[in-house]
């Protein structure tokens, strides 16, 4: 088999590029003749058509990314199969989607909203994101690097350290894990909460909101915002460093921390929805919040981002889900319990690496991905 992979290359720190970085590696890992190549780069991207000749173009994005990842290779007689994630309603796309093959999605909820949008159910594949089980590992207590993160970070030797990471931290679910810890604040173990986004405009608006209600909760000084850039190579140690890692996302379509933190032997706090469902085992690697409110809408604006004039209102028949919100309750509830049980964490814990190296590891995606390809499309 012969691939060529189509993402943001050579990969930033995101997500994406991460997912298909992960899979460009575990390919060349177990043998298949690959290739990367950025996915808007057009000029070298026809190159690789012309003489190395794919048999099949693998696309990471979402459906707004269809003229790079498929309409572009198709110009040239390649293959597509995109692998996506969720990203909004589909809007304009659905006639090309569903004149593929074989579709790839990240996770089962992921299927449920391409189907939701129109897209026929038995084109599409579920292939999880890939972790790297070498890098995202269990580090002793007392590693320098794991105390070095934690003394950058103000922990003290005592203090249990949550952590969430995200491009912002509200749509991790963090103002309802702030509002959980002020139920618990007087019952819990000295607690530090420390919330890694990233630097960008809308992170910085997000911030001051939830700071702002840190404040009202009393919290202000037990939550820390790391607000800089980092590269893939520190995330490893920054989970590392966590006791917990709590993230019950409002929208999630996999969860890539969630899983890297299992990897590193952490429990996990999530909401019982959505892609956690495929990732995280609620009581076994992770104590997962029930869903205690839907935002639902009935219609969206669209604009030049999905083929119409700006302003476009598209009216659905059928209200949709496209926020989640978990049980405060729930978390102080689950938070607490992981507080003050170091053994059930550690348990927890061990449990979330075994399930990440047997099904998450980058190498194991990949050869999931053979797979799925040598079955669906009889490519060898």
């Amino acid at each position: 088999m012969k691939a060529l992979v189509l993402y943001d290359y050579p990969p930033s720190p995101g997500g994406l590029a991460t997912q298909g970085d992960l899979l460009y590696r575990g390919l060349l890992e177990i043998g298949v003749d690959a290739h990367a190549v950025h996915f808007e780069s057009a000029q070298e991207k026809e190159w690789y058509y012309r003489w190395f000749e794919p048999d099949v173009v693998v696309g990471i994005g979402y459906w707004g990314h269809t003229p790079q990842l498929i309409l572009h290779p198709k110009r040239y007689g390649a293959l597509p199969v995109p692998w996506l994630v969720a990203d909004g309603y589909i809007a304009n796309y659905q006639e090309i989607l569903n004149g593929l093959p074989l579709i790839l999605v990240t996770s089962n909820w992921v299927k449920e909203m391409y189907v939701r949008d129109g897209i026929k159910a038995d084109t599409i594949e579920v292939l999880p994101v890939g972790c790297d089980t070498d890098s995202f590992t269990i580090f002793k207590k007392d590693d320098p690097k794991i105390l070095a993160v934690r003394e950058s970070l103000g922990i003290s030797p005592g203090q249990l350290m949550i952590l969430t990471v995200g491009g912002d931290a509200a749509s991790k679910g963090a103002q309802e894990v702030m509002q959980a810890l002020s139920i618990i604040d007087t019952k819990a173990p000295d607690w530090k909460y420390v919330c890694k986004v990233w630097p960008q405009p809308r992170t910085k608006a997000q911030n001051l909101i939830d700071l702002e209600m840190a404040n009202k909760l009393g919290l202000e000084k037990n939550i820390t915002y790391a607000t800089n850039t980092i590269s893939r190579t520190f995330m490893p140690y920054l989970l590392g460093a966590c006791d917990i890692y709590a993230a019950p996302s409002r929208l999630e379509g996999f969860g890539m921390p969630q899983v890297e933190a299992g990897a590193c032997g952490k429990p996990v706090i999530g909401i019982r929805a959505m892609g956690m469902l495929d990732t995280l085992v609620h009581k076994e690697t992770a104590l997962l919040a029930g869903v205690a409110k839907r935002i639902v809408v009935k219609n969206v604006i669209l604009g030049e981002e999905s083929g119409f004039e700006e302003n476009r209102t598209i009216e659905f028949d059928t209200p949709r889900t496209v926020d989640y919100r978990a049980d405060i309750q729930d978390i102080a509830k689950y938070l607490l319990l992981l507080m003050k049980d170091a053994k059930l964490r550690e348990t927890m814990g061990l449990s979330g690496r075994e399930r990440v190296v047997a099904n998450f590891d980058y190498r194991v995606v990949a050869q999931k991905f053979v797979k799925i390809i040598q079955d669906r499309l009889g490519i060898k």
